[in-house]
This record gives C-alpha cells, sequence and structure tokens, in this order.
C-alpha cells in the first residue's frame, strides 16, 4: 500500500505497487468492501490526491479562522462548505496563469458535482478519475520523463501539481487535465508539492536540499528558495491557515518557515 485517502461521500481510496486503485466502502459503518477496482498504470501507484482534499482536512474551518459557537454549528457548517465546494463554488479563487498546450490525451471536463481524483505512478504517467461513478480513468497525463512521486490539488480544486525524480514540477488544469507550466529549479529529484490555503503558492521539497516557494501568478522561476537543510528534504507541508511551512529533511531535523 503506497497511499490512503478519505473522500468526502464516505469512500476510502487507497493505491497500491499492484498497479491498481481500490475504493472502498464501510457497510454499516465498519465492515469494509471494495465496490470497484481502478486499472490503468503500468507500474506501482505512489500517490493520489482529491478535489475534496483540503474541505476534508479543515472540516468546518479554513485559513478565515472562522470559530463556532457550538459542536453542531460546526458540523452544519462544515457540511455546507463541502457542499459548496462540489456544487463549483470553489475555496477561493484564484487568477490563472496562461495555458500551455495540453501533453498527452486530454480528458473530458467533470460536471461541478463529481469528486476528481488524480493518481501518479512509476510509469511517468497522471491518470485522472470520477472514482464515485465509473471505473474507467477520464483522461491520461504525460509529460514527467522518470516516475512521479506525489501529486496535489489545489485547496479551490482548480489546479493539481506533480512532483517527480526527472527535478520537475508540473502544474495541471484540476477539471480538464491540460498542462499549465513546468517548474524549473531543483537540481535534483522533488519529493513532495504542497499548496498554500489561499491556493496561491506552491511549496516544494527536493533531494537537492532545498524548499523552494512558487506563485501561480508567476510560474517561470522560484519565488522564494529556503536552503538551511544540510540533505535531502523529504517532505513539506503548509498549516491549514496559512502561516506556517514546516519541512523534514533526512539531515534529522525539522524546520518551520513564516509565510
Amino acid at each position: 500500500m503506497e497511499c490512503v485517502r478519505w473522500g468526502g461521500s464516505g469512500l476510502l481510496y487507497t493505491c497500491s505497487r499492484d498497479r491498481t486503485i481500490r475504493v472502498w466502502v464501510l457497510e454499516g459503518g465498519i465492515r469494509p468492501k471494495v465496490v470497484r477496482v481502478l486499472s490503468g498504470h503500468g507500474h506501482r501507484v505512489n500517490s493520489l490526491a482529491l478535489s475534496c482534499d483540503y474541505i476534508c482536512r479543515t472540516g468546518a474551518f479554513s485559513h478565515a479562522n472562522a470559530t463556532f459557537d457550538t459542536k453542531e454549528l460546526m458540523y452544519q457548517a462544515a457540511c455546507e462548505r463541502y457542499q459548496a465546494f462540489r456544487n463549483g463554488a470553489g475555496e477561493g479563487a484564484t487568477s490563472s496563469s496562461s495555458s500551455s498546450s495540453s501533453s498527452g490525451e486530454e480528458p473530458a471536463p467533470f460536471s461541478n458535482a463529481a469528486e476528481r481524483m488524480v493518481s501518479a505512478s512509476d510509469d511517468f504517467t497522471i491518470f485522472m478519475w470520477d472514482p464515485e461513478n465509473s471505473k474507467k480513468p477520464v483522461g491520461r497525463m504525460t509529460g514527467h520523463m522518470q516516475a512521479i512521486n506525489h501529486i496535489a490539488f489545489s485547496p479551490d480544486g482548480r489546479y493539481f501539481a506533480s512532483a517527480s525524480f526527472d527535478r520537475k514540477v508540473k502544474v495541471w488544469d484540476g477539471r480538464t487535465g491540460k498542462f499549465v507550466a513546468t517548474l524549473n529549479g531543483h537540481v535534483a529529484a522533488v519529493y513532495q508539492v504542497c499548496w498554500s490555503a489561499d491556493s496561491r503558492l506552491i511549496v516544494t521539497a527536493s533531494k537537492d536540499g532545498t524548499v523552494k516557494v512558487w506563485s501561480i501568478r508567476n510560474l517561470k522561476k522560484a519565488k522564494f528558495t529556503l536552503p538551511g537543510h544540510l540533505d535531502e528534504v523529504y517532505a513539506v507541508d503548509w498549516s491549514p491557515n496559512g502561516m506556517r511551512v514546516c519541512s523534514g529533511s533526512k539531515d534529522r531535523t525539522l524546520k518551520i518557515w513564516q509565510a
């Protein structure tokens, strides 16, 4: 098992070295049952990302720091926030950068209510899925030249980014899968990618020992390069309130950066 993700509609998604993605449901809230198997990748599947990942992670709360008087009001707000996201309201729209021509096959667009999923593999490809409704991929994206380590949707669901051993990070349209841009700057494999809460910035962690921050408004060059680690940076995460970034390295240290 390489990655596990809870969806917003009660489904559980897992990917494995057996090249498949399995969709599970908990019968009676207890017993797991596979409802469909998603096949298509030619090598092990390393990472999954859902368009609702940020909503599921933060529930009723956002980077706007909302507060609630009771648990009932918090639960109601979480349900309303998730439903609004599925209906296409998004999480704080941002201006997009100019798109390039698509790489590989162009997937069909999703309806507003669909929960979108993307998967990344050692076969150098990304698949887009409609996992609630179909076991067939919606589209296949190519462009990376080596294995893809990690993939992540922006909180507003408009984009997703992929990190690869080919030293590149690629940004894609979150609804159609069209190629948007390649982030060049790391000089070694990129291990992880993460978005800021307002979907305006991307942070990347690399084998070259640096953390880089990129702006969705200008993807040609990194906005900041954060040195300090003495070895490979394996993991990076942005706090849900958008105020801090934490990076973890092979040098056995964690560093917290002020956004």
